[in-house]
């Protein structure tokens, strides 16, 4: 049912058919992406700048599960119709092809799914970056050689290239997702402290019963005492030594994505369960685990969107994604939305009372977007989704 408030919803569907088999963990996650402004705004901003390229043996113009995805978006977004339903076959085709994790039709990991295709967008950027770096460079340089008669290697131009890891290489999914966690020990033999930085695209919390989402983001923080077996190597006392270690946030990323870890390996049972612990997250967040050094250390971020599991254990379930739009809160259900109160998101929460194994519609993903965010100029890809999709 759709509420006549939300008409100009217009509505992603991975249809379930026998085809593409169980693919509600995709559309959940693409749905919820779709709603996080600064990831729909590039993936549109790089469909009106994308450059047709064809395979040389084939003849058909190349894909990918970026172009893909950029073709979903814009199908979306330009669509004349105020609500109605989108089969995105080759975007399924696309990732079934390119990872055989996925070309079943058993249920995956929403979590699994979004680390793959963010990561996988990252490299594909990456890959275009640097191709059109070094075609750049083989044309300024190779006018210049041919004049002095040496042939120019085309490989040559690598040698030019930034080290793997420096800030040139970042794509704007970088840009967007990625923070940077700093792991600080402390040697207690010398007080001697050693910090080592790591960047994340999500942050993967555990979860506790009748818990708040800072609670577990303070877990993931606590000290740590390294001791016995696990004594910490003192670089300045050149032997072993007891130690305090802490994960703390350096870097707040712009959209931040928090993975509730609710799946247990339970030995016993030779499988995975399911933690369906009540555990509450704000519409505003304010992170507290950050590092004395962090830059915006107050910054404030709005939940935009959330993937919800719907089931007892990982591989048998179903997963559904709440999205905030124009102030609303909406509920996507595959090919239902309805409008929700936004008290209703605390139904979501998890079981109050023991948790485990239990069947639940429980948080599993969770997507904030920092309040002082940079708007990003997209030039009509963020106007037409306002006016047809949103």
């Amino acid at each position: 049912s759709i509420n006549l408030l939300v008409v100009y919803i217009f509505i992603i569907v991975f249809t379930c058919s026998f085809q593409f088999g169980n693919t509600c963990y995709c559309n959940s996650v693409i749905q919820a992406l779709y709603f996080c402004r600064p990831f729909r705004e590039k993936i549109l901003q790089y469909k009106q700048q994308l450059k047709k390229s064809y395979d040389k043996e084939s003849g058909r113009e190349k894909e990918n599960l970026l172009t893909c995805l950029a073709d979903l978006f814009h199908n979306i977004a330009t669509q004349k119709k105020r609500v109605g339903t989108i089969a995105p076959k080759r975007f399924i085709t696309k990732l079934k092809k390119e990872n055989g994790i996925f070309d079943n039709f058993s249920q995956q990991d929403a979590h699994e799914f979004l680390n793959y295709l963010l990561n996988t967008i990252s490299e594909t950027l990456a890959e275009e970056k640097k191709a059109e770096k070094m075609e750049k460079m083989l044309r300024t340089n190779g006018i210049t050689k041919k004049g002095s008669g040496v042939v120019l290697s085309p490989y040559e131009p690598l040698a030019f290239c930034q080290p793997s890891g420096s800030r040139s290489d970042a794509t704007w999914i970088q840009e967007i997702f990625q923070g940077t966690l700093t792991n600080e020990t402390r040697c207690l033999n010398c007080e001697t402290v050693s910090s080592k930085d790591e960047d994340f695209l999500d942050l993967s919390v555990d979860v506790e019963q009748n818990a708040s989402i800072t609670h577990c983001l303070r877990v993931f923080s606590d000290m740590e005492t390294l001791q016995g077996e696990q004594k910490y190597y003192c670089e300045n006392c050149c032997s072993k030594h007891e130690a305090q270690k802490r994960m703390r946030i350096k870097k707040l990323p712009q959209m931040l994505a928090l993975h509730l870890k609710r799946f247990k390996y339970v030995e016993q049972m030779n499988r995975h369960t399911k933690l369906s612990y009540r555990v509450l997250f704000p519409l505003e967040l304010r992170l507290f685990n950050v590092s004395d050094d962090a830059v915006n250390r107050d910054r404030l971020y709005d939940l935009c969107a959330v993937v919800v599991h719907c089931g007892s254990t990982p591989n048998r379930g179903h997963y559904i994604t709440l999205v905030k739009s124009h102030n609303f809160w909406l509920l996507f259900d595959d090919d239902i939305v309805d409008k929700i109160d936004p008290m209703a998101i605390e139904d979501f929460f998890g079981l109050s009372e023991c948790g485990v194994q239990k069947n639940s519609e429980s948080a599993y993903i969770l997507f904030y977007e920092a309040r002082d965010a940079v708007n990003i100029d997209v030039k009509g890809g963020a106007g037409q989704v306002a006016n047809s999709s949103i």
